[in-house]
């Protein structure tokens, strides 16, 4: 069968021939019809992820769109090694598969699953957030940042600023729900001054972080008190990704002067919320209210897609 086949941690994965996936006990084969060129998927094909496999050759793609032998249409995640979603065929867990609205199409539900369940377990089970609370997203221009600005009205949040660094999708988020938006390429000591302003009188209570390094150094600069003051409202700092940097400098008198909480995404959560997630992301999905531009990429077309920009959308591979 044809899969795009890593050899080398750090390259590009080709589109090869690569042994048929045969079914062990608790497995299925899914024939796959779709599968979306994530950011997670080239950190694992790099090595920098901490789940980077260490056994090669192996296929790249953590989940998926396909059928099953017996013709359900599902989604999918959690490939057994070295197989995974980027191929004509894959095998995984039956209780890793999961039955589609018949009106979610294949590259929708491939794109939108897994940035949209990772939004809502960031928003609703780590940040909790709650109706009412102030949310700043950095990193908004990204995929998943732009559906965490959607799911996060969808949970109730009174207002959402957007920042990030493509100036072009930067002015388009408000069609997701953002009130109000910042530039994150600018110096420091601006942008700080810009986090201070949209926070206002009654600040932030859930900040989700997608790129780290100097843009979360100037956020913690400008809310870090420089006068005794009472205790606001806790601001729940929930860090998912490092598109600016894996390193801060983090100084003591941030976690001192003010009422934060910072913390991570913390891995897979229990089964009974991924699934109701799951379900909740199909469901708005299915009605339309989250959206996702996506670009479809012939499989053997993948070594050319893997390095390009997606710039606000997400490459779907079709095998």
């Amino acid at each position: 069968m044809k899969a795009a086949v890593l050899h080398t941690l750090g390259k590009p994965p080709r589109c090869e021939e690569f042994p048929e996936p045969v079914a062990g006990d608790g497995e299925v084969i899914v024939h796959v019809h779709a599968a979306a060129l994530k950011p997670v998927d080239k950190q694992l094909a790099r090595g920098t992820h901490y789940a980077s496999t260490r056994t090669l050759p192996c296929i790249c793609g953590i989940d998926g769109v396909g059928h099953l032998d017996d013709g359900q249409r599902v989604y999918f995640g959690g490939t057994r090694p070295p197989y995974g979603g980027m191929a004509e065929r894959t095998v995984v867990r039956k209780p890793f598969t999961f039955a589609l609205p018949e009106n979610l199409s294949d590259e929708t539900a491939a794109a939108i699953m897994n940035p949209g369940v990772s939004a809502w377990l960031t928003l609703a089970g780590r940040a909790k957030l709650a109706p009412g609370d102030n949310v700043l997203i950095l990193g908004a221009t990204g995929v998943t940042g732009q559906l965490a600005i959607r799911i996060a009205k969808l949970l109730g949040a009174g207002r959402v600023v957007g920042a990030g660094r493509n100036p072009e999708i930067l002015s388009a988020l408000h069609k997701f729900g953002a009130d109000a938006v910042i530039q994150l390429d600018v110096p420091t000591i601006e942008l700080s001054e810009a986090f201070a302003s949209e926070a206002g009188d009654s600040g932030f209570q859930v900040v989700i972080d997608y790129v780290w390094g100097e843009p979360a150094e100037a956020f913690f600069a400008a809310i870090t008190r420089k006068e005794f003051a009472a205790i606001g409202s806790e601001i729940r700092y929930v860090q998912v990704g490092e598109g600016a940097g894996s390193t801060i400098a983090l100084r003591a008198a941030v976690l001192r002067s003010t009422p934060l909480t910072i913390m991570g995404t913390a891995g897979l959560p229990p089964r009974e919320m991924l699934i109701d997630a799951l379900q909740r992301v199909m469901t708005h999905a299915a009605s339309g209210e989250l959206k996702i531009d996506t670009e479809r990429v012939p499989l053997p077309e993948i070594e050319e897609a893997w390095q390009r920009e997606q710039r606000g959308r997400r490459f779907v591979v079709i095998p």
